[in-house]
């Protein structure tokens, strides 16, 4: 069993569940709920999903020093609160410390998200030294 070493402390009812962990790929599961809506229709915001779908890139590399360096991102169809989605993240190319991640999210049978995210493992956390000058 591969354990979870990276965003161990995100909030999971805003970017999901894991749901299934291998090397180079993960499942991380949604259920959208009515404060992610943005009007009485329930749609929910696109952030949500861009956000499951960083999530389950991440969880994919699973690393405690990944980050995101950029994206490429497809909706394609529009999600309502109450639907429950699934992202699915593999790790398709590997060059040093980078990682390019293919993240498709489902509704059931329908694809309503696809990205390709790139990913870059660093030496050290992202905020490593930062809390010096800041502190």
């Amino acid at each position: 069993m591969i354990t979870i070493q990276t965003h161990q402390g995100i909030n999971q009812e805003c970017f999901g569940t894991v749901v299934h962990l291998e090397e180079g790929s993960s499942r991380v599961e949604l259920l959208t709920i009515n404060s992610m809506a943005v009007d009485e229709t329930g749609l929910v915001h696109g952030g949500y999903i861009f956000g499951l779908a960083d999530y389950a890139a991440m969880i994919a590399v699973n690393h405690p020093n990944v980050v995101l360096g950029s994206s490429e991102a497809k909706f394609l169809k529009p999600v309502r609160a109450g639907e429950t989605v699934i992202a699915a993240a593999t790790a398709e190319t590997r060059q040093g410390k980078k990682q390019i991640v293919a993240v498709t999210i489902m509704r059931k049978e329908d694809v309503i998200f696809s990205g390709s995210f790139t990913c870059f493992i660093l030496d050290k956390h992202v905020l490593s030294g930062l809390t010096k000058l800041l502190g």
